[in-house]
C-alpha cells in the first residue's frame, strides 16, 4: 500500500490530506485545514498529528508560468523536447528573461483543431522560488511539487466526451479548461478567496474566525428568501470576488472551441453556502456544482463538504502516488528515489526483506571451517566489490561538494543580477513617473495657453463688433438689445418702423463681415413697430 502526504500551502492556510492507495482503492486518512504564522513549525505538527515522518510529502508549485507551443505530431521524443525547448528560450527572448533561471516541464494533448499537431502545455518556475518552495521540507521525503491547476483534476472521473471547467478557487484563482479528458488550458485569475478573506480580517483581526464566517455565510440568489441580520456586510465583501471570476468564466466560455457540459467548483470559496447556485444563476446554459473526490461515496457517516474543504491537498496527495498528469512534479528524482523498496533496508528492522537474510546466510561461516577454492573467490569478489562501492563513494561525495560549490557561486550570481535587474527596474519606474508628470504638466499648459488665445479672439471681436455695427446701423433702426450666448455665437435684438430698415441692416452685417453665418427671424410688427432677431458667429 503506497501513501502520501498532501500540502496546500497558501498564505496563513495549510490544507493536508493524508492519503493512502492500494491497487484501485483509494482511502483518505487523516486531513484538515491549520493556520500558520511560522511555516516550518506548521509542517512539523501536521507531519507529527498524521503520523507521516517516513511518508513522501507532495506539494502545490507557486508563481508558476503557462505558455502554449503547437508541435507536429509526428516529431520524435528527442526532437519534440528540442522543439520545445526553442519555442520557450523564442519567449523569453521576446520577454527579455534568462532562460536558465527557469525549471521547465510540460503536458501535451492532442490539438482537436489540427489532429497532425499537439498542443504542448509548458510551465515554468523560477529556480529560486522553487528551492524557496521546497526548503521547510528538508527534514522530510519531498515526493512532489506540482501545479494545483494540473493535479485538480485528480479528483474528477471524466466522462468520454464530456469537455469541463474545474474552477478553483483558492488564495488566486485556477481555471483549468478539459477537452475529450485531456487537460487542454490553464487559466490563472490573481482574484481568489484572499480577496474577501482579507477584508473580513481587517474587520475581525483573525484569519481563523474569518475562515469560520465564510463557512457560515449564505449567498442569497434571486430565488432565495431575504437575507439575515448580521449577513450583508460579510456578503458586500464576497460577491465583488465572485462576479469578477464569474465574469471571467462566461469569457473563457465564450471563446472555448469546444462546447462546456459543465462547471466545477472547487477551493476555499466553497465553504460559503450556496455558492454553486450563485455561479447556476450567472451560467444558466450550463450546469454547475461543486467537486466531489470521485471515490468518496456520500453516507450520512461522511460529511462530504469537510472532504471538499481540502481537496486541494488530497488532489496533490494522488499526484504523489503517480495519478494524474505524468512527469509534470518540480522535484528532482535523487539516487534515493530511484533505488527499489526491496533494497532499502533499516538496520534493526525487525521486517527484514528475505534477500537481506539469504545476503547474511550467504557470507556468515564458522571460523574453524576450512574455505574451499568457491568460497575463496566469493569472499575476493566480494571484498573488490566492497573497494569498488568505496571509491565510488568517495568519488561521489568529492563530485557533489564540486557540484554544491558551483551551485551556491551560481546562485550568489544570480542573486546579484537579480538584485540589479530590481534596482534598474526601480529607476525606470521613476523616470516614467517623472516623464509622465512632465507630459501631464505640458498639457495642462497647453490647454491653458489655448483657453487664453480663445478668451483674448473674443475679447477683441466684441468690440471690433459694436465699432462696425455704429457705422453700419440705419437710422430708422434701433438695437434693443445685443448678447454673446455661447462662446463666439451673437444674438441681436433690433426693431424699426419699416421692414427694409431692418432688412437693409441684416444685409450690411453680412457684407461688412462682422458675423457669419448670419440669420434672422421674421419682421413681428406690434402696432407700428417692427422687431426681428439677428444671429451670428464672431468671425
Amino acid at each position: 500500500m503506497s501513501t502520501c502526504l498532501g500540502l496546500y500551502i497558501e498564505d496563513n492556510i495549510i490544507k493536508y490530506a493524508k492519503v493512502s492507495k492500494e491497487r484501485d482503492n483509494i482511502k483518505v486518512e487523516a486531513f484538515g485545514v491549520k493556520f500558520y504564522e511560522n511555516l516550518e513549525k506548521a509542517i512539523d505538527q501536521i507531519v507529527e498529528e498524521t503520523y507521516s515522518y517516513k511518508v513522501p510529502i507532495s506539494i502545490n508549485l507557486s508563481e508558476e508560468l503557462y505558455n502554449y507551443f503547437d508541435m507536429f505530431a509526428l516529431l520524435s521524443k528527442k526532437d519534440l523536447a528540442k522543439a520545445i525547448e526553442t519555442e520557450f528560450e523564442l519567449f523569453c527572448s521576446d520577454k527579455g528573461y534568462n532562460p536558465n533561471v527557469f525549471e521547465t516541464r510540460y503536458a501535451m494533448t492532442v490539438n482537436p483543431e489540427d489532429k497532425e499537431k499537439l498542443r504542448v502545455i509548458h510551465i515554468a518556475a523560477n529556480k529560486i522560488d522553487l528551492n524557496k518552495r521546497i526548503q521547510p521540507l528538508n527534514k522530510y521525503k519531498t515526493g512532489s511539487v506540482v501545479p494545483i491547476s494540473m493535479s485538480i483534476p485528480n479528483l474528477l472521473s471524466t466522462k468520454k466526451g464530456e469537455n469541463c471547467l474545474i474552477v478553483n478557487m483558492e488564495q488566486g484563482t485556477t481555471i483549468t479548461t478539459i477537452i475529450n479528458e485531456k487537460i487542454y488550458d490553464v487559466k490563472i485569475i490573481e482574484q481568489g478567496s484572499h480577496d474577501f478573506l482579507d477584508k473580513i480580517n481587517a474587520k475581525e483581526n483573525s484569519y481563523p474566525k474569518s475562515y469560520e464566517i465564510c463557512k457560515n455565510t449564505t449567498i442569497y440568489t434571486s430565488e432565495s428568501k431575504d437575507l439575515q441580520e448580521g449577513e450583508i456586510g460579510y456578503l458586500e465583501d464576497i460577491m465583488p470576488t465572485l462576479y469578477d471570476i464569474v465574469g471571467q468564466i462566461r469569457k473563457i466560455i465564450n471563446e472555448s472551441i469546444q462546447k462546456i457540459d459543465k462547471v466545477y467548483i472547487t477551493g476555499t470559496a466553497t465553504l460559503i453556502n450556496n455558492i454553486d447556485l450563485y455561479f447556476q444563476e450567472y451560467l444558466s446554459e450550463i450546469k454547475c456544482e461543486v467537486l466531489k473526490p470521485y471515490f468518496i461515496k456520500q453516507s450520512k457517516e461522511i460529511n462530504i463538504k469537510d472532504y471538499i474543504e481540502v481537496n486541494s491537498a488530497i488532489a496533490l496527495a494522488l499526484s504523489g502516488l503517480g495519478e494524474g498528469v505524468q512527469g509534470i512534479s518540480f522535484k528532482k528524482q535523487s539516487f534515493g528515489d530511484k533505488v527499489p523498496d526491496w533494497l532499502k533496508v533499516e538496520m534493526g528492522d525487525e521486517k527484514t526483506p528475505k534477500n537481506k537474510k539469504t545476503l547474511n546466510k550467504l557470507f556468515t561461516n564458522d571460523l574453524g571451517e576450512k574455505l574451499d577454492k568457491t568460497e575463496i573467490s566469493l569472499i575476493r569478489v566480494a571484498v573488490g566489490l566492497l573497494l569498488l562501492f568505496v571509491i565510488y563513494s568517495a568519488f561521489s561525495i568529492l563530485l557533489n561538494n564540486q557540484m554544491d560549490k558551483k551551485n551556491e557561486q551560481a546562485q550568489e550570481s544570480i542573486d546579484s543580477t537579480n538584485a540589479q535587474i530590481q534596482l534598474a527596474s526601480a529607476d525606470n519606474t521613476k523616470i516614467q513617473d517623472k516623464t509622465n508628470e512632465y507630459s501631464t504638466m505640458i498639457q495642462n499648459l497647453q490647454d491653458l495657453n489655448d483657453r487664453i488665445t480663445d478668451a483674448n479672439k473674443v475679447r477683441d471681436a466684441i468690440p471690433n463688433l459694436l465699432n462696425t455695427i455704429m457705422y453700419i446701423i440705419p437710422e430708422n433702426v434701433q438695437i434693443t438689445s445685443i448678447e454673446n450666448t455661447t462662446g463666439t455665437h451673437i444674438v441681436i435684438n433690433a426693431q424699426s418702423d419699416k421692414y427694409e430698415q431692418l432688412g437693409m441692416f441684416k444685409a450690411k452685417i453680412e457684407t461688412s463681415l462682422c458675423l457669419t453665418n448670419v440669420i434672422s427671424t421674421a419682421g413681428q410688427k406690434d402696432s407700428s413697430v417692427v422687431t426681428v432677431k439677428i444671429e451670428g458667429d464672431l468671425p
